[in-house]
């Protein structure tokens, strides 16, 4: 009797203290993601990082360069450097050079590597064109010179969706929207009455979030201008900053009124009240949060700090979980975040940060890795990410149209056209889906049955295979080359007749996308380059003709003078 009333006992105090000693241990493939430091060979060193005491990140990286501001006497200037040219940098490396002061931001344009715009204290905001390879002299000469402020420019933020549109904050209080194509502002955003501390597009754009030195949050529409929603986000007077994590909620970092900093999650429809408020630490320095949309982690990094907080994002309350942070013994002065395609898959690498060194001029990276024993492409660390292509251009998102983001594969790097909205069906739901119309394709094509012998049919497979290799866009501009170029020039006689027969027999395909536009503009690069040399020894020729001309001449005088 005793032992069975001690083994009910021990199985109800078994049955009680098990959940308790498992509570709060939540599921999470990320719960484990740790910080890997660079080797000294792949750090970024001597680079003469800026002292200005802006807030901001001062870097930015996509899968092709690494952009640094710098300090230079006299003016604004950064510096540019492929990805993989690490290790110790020249002292007379180049750089671009064209601001007359200070560069406040820079950012990469999400749909072109080779773009990078810049703000500076000169109140401009100028694009440059960066060469595959790099620079190789200081580069003074931009692509397009954005002028409207009229105090010094701060920030300033890329459209997610919409090509060559460009949001931008100045120290005079205005928010204005910019078709960098053009050139022109598309809308000018008021509302604000002092300065503004961070600007940020929500996933497909159409709504923009801003924090202000009056302690505000606002939600805008950056069409009209309009704010739809205000409220106080945290109640110390230093910097805040704000990011959207969807299309609706919002992620502020600032201080409390004894100087603690907070993080707050909030509905952009309405700011009165935080859906969750954390206290960090009671440091001084400012936090920049930096948010994955694939992943549902946002990354916190102190101005001054050493270390890197991150934080999963949830659906439900309390809408934001702790993981853990990378703590290292060198202060950061500035941050720049890779984009989600220039992240090594083979490492299962789902976050990499440019880390600038306050007390040394080193840039160091910093991958965020998920351990993983297999080496095998990973589907669940990896779906279907924002892609280099835009989904509509600056005159329709203005117009009132809005997209969603193109999305890519981590693992082909093709883009997906066609996807369903993430909010309506998941990223396994769509791959299937589309695996499924892919694989029975054929059944919806009609069959004819074909009754010739199978040796007429393998001469007539290899001859379609042999015209269709023949017809392939590099024989086809060979031909052309070879053909309309060189036997036309070759005996000109009229050069401005002869160019124009040839822009009117060459029927190049219009370009559809950026590539072809490159193909296209090396393409016509090319051919001016041999019309210059066809001139060149076509005036030679005649120059050499009109002295054998003079000579012949010369020598009938003499002969008739005899």
């Amino acid at each position: 009797m005793i032992s069975d009333v001690l083994e009910r006992l021990d199985k109800n105090v078994c049955s009680r203290s098990t959940p308790s000693l498992f509570r709060g241990v939540r599921s999470s493939k990320f719960r484990h993601v740790y910080g890997s430091p660079s080797r000294r060979e792949e750090l970024y060193d001597n680079i003469p990082i800026t002292r200005n005491a802006h807030d901001s990140n001062f870097c930015a990286a996509n899968p092709k360069f690494v952009a640094i501001v710098t300090e230079v006497a006299g003016g604004g200037a950064f510096v540019v450097l492929p990805i993989n040219k690490t290790g110790r940098l020249d002292l007379n490396t180049s750089k671009v050079t064209g601001h007359r002061g200070p560069v406040l931001d820079v950012k990469w344009n999400p749909f072109n590597d080779n773009i990078i715009a810049s703000c500076s204290d000169d109140c401009t905001i100028k694009l440059w064109y960066i060469p595959d390879s790099g620079l190789s002299c200081n580069l003074n000469e931009w692509l397009i010179e954005l002028r409207g402020h009229r105090r010094r420019v701060g920030y300033i933020e890329w459209h997610p969706t919409a090509e060559n549109v460009l949001a931008s904050s100045g120290f005079d209080y205005m928010v204005m929207l910019w078709d960098a194509g053009s050139g022109q502002i598309l809308n000018t955003i008021d509302c604000h009455p002092d300065i503004v501390h961070s600007i940020t597009f929500n996933r497909d754009g159409s709504r923009i979030a801003t924090t202000c030195k009056d302690k505000k949050v606002r939600s805008i529409d950056p069409r009209s201008g309009l704010v739809v929603a205000e409220g106080i986000c945290h109640e110390g007077s230093r910097s805040s900053k704000v990011i959207y994590l969807d299309n609706e909620r919002l992620l502020t970092t600032g201080f409390s009124t004894y100087s603690d900093r907070q993080i707050a999650i909030w509905n952009h429809t309405n700011l009165s009240e935080p859906l969750q408020r954390v206290n960090v630490d009671s440091s001084s320095g400012i936090l920049f949060p930096y948010y994955d949309y694939d992943t549902k982690m946002v990354y916190l990094a102190g101005k001054g700090d050493g270390n890197i907080r991150y934080y999963e994002i949830v659906n439900e309350p309390p809408y934001i979980h702790f993981l853990n942070q990378f703590i290292s013994g060198c202060p950061q002065k500035g941050f720049g975040m890779m984009v989600k395609r220039g992240c090594s898959v083979s490492r299962c690498e789902i976050m990499r940060f440019y880390k600038l060194h306050t007390t040394r001029n080193v840039c160091e990276p910093i991958s965020m890795i998920v351990p993983r024993k297999s080496d095998q492409y990973q589907h669940d660390l990896y779906p279907d990410t924002a892609a280099p292509v835009p989904a509509l251009n600056a005159q329709e998102w203005f117009n009132g149209i809005t997209k969603p983001p193109v999305l890519m594969s981590m693992r082909t790097g093709v883009s997906v056209k066609t996807h369903k909205p993430q909010a309506f069906v998941s990223n396994e739901a769509t791959r299937n889906d589309t695996n499924y119309r892919m694989k029975y394709a054929f059944l919806s094509k009609e069959t004819v049955p074909d009754y010739r012998p199978l040796d007429m049919l393998a001469d007539n497979d290899k001859t379609q295979k042999t015209q269709v290799n023949q017809n392939t866009r590099f024989q086809q501009i060979q031909q052309k080359l070879s053909h309309s170029l060189v036997n036309k020039f070759t005996n000109m006689n009229d050069g401005e007749d002869e160019y124009n027969d040839m822009k009117e027999n060459t029927n190049y395909d219009s370009p559809k996308n950026e590539y072809q536009m490159k193909k296209a503009f090396t393409r016509q690069c090319e051919e001016l380059n041999m019309l210059r040399k066809q001139l060149a020894h076509r005036d030679r020729r005649i120059q050499d003709l009109e002295e054998l001309v003079s000579t012949l001449q010369s020598q009938l005088k003499v002969q008739r003078l005899q």
